[in-house]
């Protein structure tokens, strides 16, 4: 098997529509087309985000291709994300990836998208790479995860959200103070100037390695109403405390766990990933704990998000174990990790 395959990447479980190209773990182009038609709505409109997905998908591609200096002929195997994700916009990646490979005799990759944010580590332009094994804590708008990660095959979800994913709860929350979708950035950029603490928000603290933010959210809800019944001007006057105070208590949960699976497991190197990844507070929590024997693992910003690079790295993985997929093998809105 060739060690180092040129893989394409592509990304479509949201409402990005991302491809890539990998030569081994090397990048030769990440590209990503953003569809800004949903901050009218706030919130992904399904049905608006495949559409998009089908206009962008082609020229992305081309982009793609001409960045990396390669021909299409060149591609040795097509990974795409089967899912999870929106069942409309997997479809679109899907039939483009299944469309591509019969006219290049090429195998097919399907890809797991929550997997392919742990395996973003494994591209070579990171910072650092991690060793196995190593603990991961994946936090994006639909997932919230830790999971011990023994080799690139071989994942273990070792706890996660039962109901609502830590970047729902930077979403819904930011859309209850008025700002724009998406919200969970500008909370973490009006935090800086608060402070956290002053409103008694408090996430549910389940057994184990369990999450819940469902109950959060509809505390900070009826704190709202409360407290703009004595003043409508309630959360503009206090904005960067609310958004303080929110931010500091999603973390506190993620990080409650965190530590205590690196206690019982004993596993030191640790990662994170997914949208989330990118909040600074985030990070900047993460490289505190290198004070107590932490080895800490950082994505660059262009692997937080969704994007196909992460994809095309997973698609690496598949290609070297002979994993191909299936002309048949349907998208899955929902599928076990």
């Amino acid at each position: 098997m060739n060690k180092k395959p040129i893989i394409l990447g592509i990304e479509s479980s949201c409402d990005d529509t991302s491809l890539a190209i990998i030569r081994g773990h090397t990048i030769l182009s990440n590209v990503v087309s953003g569809q800004a038609v949903h901050a009218e709505y706030g919130g992904v409109v399904p049905e608006l985000a495949s559409r998009a997905h089908q206009q962008n998908i082609v020229p992305t591609f081309e982009v793609a291709l001409a960045r990396s200096g390669l021909k299409k002929e060149d591609l040795q195997g097509i990974a795409y994300t089967r899912g999870p994700g929106l069942m409309g916009s997997l479809l679109v990646g899907s039939s483009f990836a299944k469309g591509l490979s019969l006219a290049l005799g090429i195998p097919l990759l399907e890809v797991h998208h929550m997997r392919a944010h742990i395996l973003a580590h494994l591209i070579s332009d990171n910072a650092s790479t991690p060793q196995f094994p190593f603990i991961c804590l994946t936090v994006s708008g639909g997932h919230t995860q830790l999971v011990k990660v023994s080799s690139p095959e071989e994942m273990k979800v070792m706890g996660e959200t039962i109901d609502d994913a830590a970047g729902e709860a930077f979403d819904k929350t930011a859309k209850m103070l008025g700002l724009p979708y998406p919200g969970g950035p500008l909370i973490n950029k009006l935090a800086q100037s608060g402070t956290a603490g002053t409103h008694p928000f408090k996430v549910a603290d389940l057994k184990d390695y369990q999450f819940s933010f469902s109950g959060f959210k509809t505390s900070v809800l009826y704190y709202l109403r409360k407290q703009m019944e004595k003043d409508q001007a309630f959360i503009q006057k206090n904005l960067p405390d609310l958004c303080a105070s929110i931010q500091s208590c999603i973390l506190d949960s993620l990080f409650n766990k965190l530590d205590k699976l690196v206690k019982d497991s004993g596993i030191k190197e640790v990662a994170i990933a997914g949208g989330v990844s990118a909040n600074s507070e985030l990070r900047s929590r993460m490289k505190a704990k290198e004070k107590d024997g932490w080895t800490i693992h950082l994505p660059k910003f262009e692997y937080c998000t969704d994007n196909a690079a992460m994809i095309a790295m997973a698609g690496y993985y598949q290609y070297q174990s002979a994993s191909f997929g299936k002309l048949d093998a349907v998208p899955l809105a929902s599928m076990p990790f």
